[in-house]
């Protein structure tokens, strides 16, 4: 007992010492606060960062178009991500190519709103109006032309290189067709892809163009037909359109339009498909075979930040794979070909690496011929007239002078139905 005593008093003589000297070697406790936890503070900074800024959305569409749906449910994690209250975020959908939505930004300006987004390339008139209104807010329009022209401080563009995503969901596309050839399901000369476009502005072009060179980068032989709604979002018409180029015989179909028309027709006459936006493996689970899309969560957020930081938004942004912007969508394992996802990873890693360029010069022709120059309407002042050299070390140079896509040139092996 007399031992374990002496041991007590050696340990509580050792515990008083170390206390003085963790005091600065003084009997006194220093002014020095206790810190909080790292991660508890920068929650806590963020939180207050976030706290007075209002955002608002403008969508062509609501959810049940793909393409707004995609923004839509960016937007929702973003403010999720930062903490937002539902008073801090305003969703206007439905607004028309038109003086609607004018109408649509001022209100949201009105109402309090730091910045505002807008999803649909004919908004862009109606968003740059209202930003030279209304000064004190930030105006970012997804898919527009004009902002790198316009120099107005609070209106910007931003787009991402989809076009890398897309050549992607061609890879896929090619395997699947190498896989039908390979069962003798079609010959090498039957590899015909059908596309869905909406119109046949440079964004669809340069999208169908970058999924038909990916698919060709696979499978040689491939050609490709494009028949186009003349709309953004009509699930009749993109139905027909893809029945129609089914019964034309194309084996496989692809698409840049907002619905689940051709996802759904493609599922009924047991038609592989590649979508844009959405996974639509649980409304096509037999021939939904991969998806590309744009994830404008990073945009968001730049954007976001900028504004709480009181710093400057890019005036034209293009968002790329390494930001995040541009992603494939799960791959359906039971309708892809073997080793796909594989090769998926391969083109991927050579995309982020600069050793693979999509519109590579030396990987298709225009009437015969390689193309070595091209100017380019990046300035688009209305005339349709190309100012601006797009070709050089040979690749076109897509989504680099400007974020939205201005490649429009028609290439050998694509057939414009109409």
């Amino acid at each position: 007992m007399k031992k374990f005593s002496k041991i007590l008093a050696i340990f509580l003589a050792l515990a008083l010492v170390l206390g003085f000297a963790a005091c600065g070697g003084k009997g006194e406790p220093t002014d020095t606060p206790t810190a909080a936890p790292a991660d508890e503070t920068t929650a806590a900074d963020a939180n207050a960062a976030y706290a007075n800024i209002k955002i608002g959305l403008i969508c062509l569409h609501d959810e049940n178009s793909t393409y707004d749906n995609n923004f839509i449910k960016a937007f929702k994690e973003v403010q999720a991500e930062l903490g937002l209250a539902d008073s801090q975020v305003m969703i206007k959908t439905n607004i028309a190519e038109d003086d609607a939505c004018y109408t649509a930004a001022a209100e949201l300006a009105e109402e309090g709103c730091n910045i505002i987004f807008a999803d649909s390339f004919g908004h862009e008139t109606y968003i740059l109006q209202a930003a030279k209104e209304f000064t004190d807010v930030q105006f970012c329009h997804a898919t527009g032309t004009h902002a790198h022209t316009e120099n107005v401080p609070n209106f910007h563009n931003a787009f991402a290189s989809i076009y890398e995503g897309r050549f992607l969901a061609g890879v896929a596309a090619g395997m699947k067709l190498n896989e039908m050839i390979d069962k003798g399901d079609i010959t090498a000369e039957q590899a015909k892809i059908g596309y869905v476009g909406a119109f046949p502005y440079a964004e669809v072009k340069s999208g169908y163009t970058s999924f038909f060179l990916g698919a060709r980068y696979i499978c040689p032989s491939a050609t490709m037909e494009v028949t186009f709604t003349n709309s953004w979002f009509d699930i009749a018409l993109e139905r027909e359109a893809a029945l129609k180029l089914i019964n034309d015989g194309c084996v496989l179909i692809s698409q840049h339009a907002d619905s689940e028309g051709a996802p759904k027709a493609c599922e009924e006459k047991g038609v592989p498909d590649v979508s844009y936006n959405i996974d639509t493996a649980s409304i096509a689970p037999n021939t939904a075979l991969i998806s590309s899309r744009i994830n404008w969560a990073p945009y968001y957020k730049l954007a976001i930040d900028a504004v709480v930081k009181g710093e400057a938004i890019p005036a034209d942004w293009t968002g790329t794979i390494a930001t995040g912007s541009v992603e494939l969508l799960k791959l359906n394992e039971t309708v892809a070909a073997e080793g796909t996802q594989a090769k998926l990873d391969e083109i991927m890693n050579r995309f982020e690496t600069g050793d693979l360029h999509v519109f590579d010069t030396a990987t298709f022709t225009v009437k015969g011929e390689t193309l070595t120059t091209y100017l380019a309407d990046v300035d688009d002042d209305g005339t349709f007239t190309g100012e601006t050299e797009a070709v050089a070390d040979g690749y076109f140079h897509e989504s680099e002078f400007r974020s939205a896509p201005y490649f429009d040139i028609d290439i050998d092996g694509i057939t414009i139905l109409g």
